[in-house]
């Protein structure tokens, strides 16, 4: 089972977007999975919706463990030659290990496959008080997750916690397509600006990222 996440976001110049990806798909991430306890890979292209942009690369593994034995911090000491120049592309680069707090299915988990769906919506974010995270994690229990599991197009969720980042919550969102997103999802999203409705209460306080919410496609593997 895949219960820990290593998300990496980045923007990389247009220059050097072809000889990256290709490095990326064809070189990097093979290498990461041959590691033990890694599940999957997936590399989105971000700028779809939100205030996210450039790319987010996810891996999943066994636990958070997996990401952490060696650390990201000991495997740039062993990089190669090739894996240093091209990490040297990355521009306003930022990474989380994140441990999943809970899922849900939506009612398309077979386009889910053997990655992350073909569209996400991730967020990464603070709570400032004791009080907010308890009406935000009542929110996603009683509200936003048992509509998730019923709504067209989505593939499932997941919240997460960080192990290691600058913000303590996360949310990724799975769908089977920008369509499918746009058109079932992004009313509910709208609630936000109603302070009249739980979401409109708890999300307008959440401290996000410089690069959250961001709406990504999915680059590798192709959708």
């Amino acid at each position: 089972m895949d219960h820990g996440i290593w998300a990496i976001w980045y923007e990389i110049a247009e220059t050097q977007r072809a000889a990256y990806l290709d490095w990326f798909h064809r070189v990097h991430i093979p290498e990461k999975l041959a590691r033990p306890g890694y599940r999957w890979a997936a590399h989105y292209e971000l700028g779809h919706g939100g205030r996210g942009r450039g790319y987010i690369a996810l891996f999943g593994g066994d636990t958070t463990q997996t990401f952490l034995n060696p650390s990201p911090r000991q495997l740039a000491i062993r990089q190669s030659e090739q894996t240093r120049q091209h990490m040297a592309m990355r521009i306003n680069a930022a990474a989380a290990i994140l441990a999943e707090e809970a899922r849900v299915a939506g009612p398309e988990p077979r386009d889910r496959g053997e990655t992350t769906a073909p569209v996400i919506q991730i967020g990464h974010y603070n709570a400032p008080t004791p009080a907010l995270e308890d009406d935000l994690g009542g929110w996603y229990a009683q509200e936003r997750f048992p509509l998730l599991a019923t709504l067209p197009g989505c593939v499932g969720a997941r919240k997460l916690l960080a192990t290691v980042g600058t913000h303590k919550h996360a949310i990724l969102h799975e769908f089977t397509s920008l369509e499918a997103r746009e058109r079932h999802f992004a009313a509910h999203e709208a609630q936000r600006d109603d302070p009249n409705t739980w979401m409109g209460r708890v999300v307008p306080q959440l401290e996000h990222a410089a690069y959250s919410p961001a709406v990504g496609l999915r680059l590798w593997p192709a959708a």
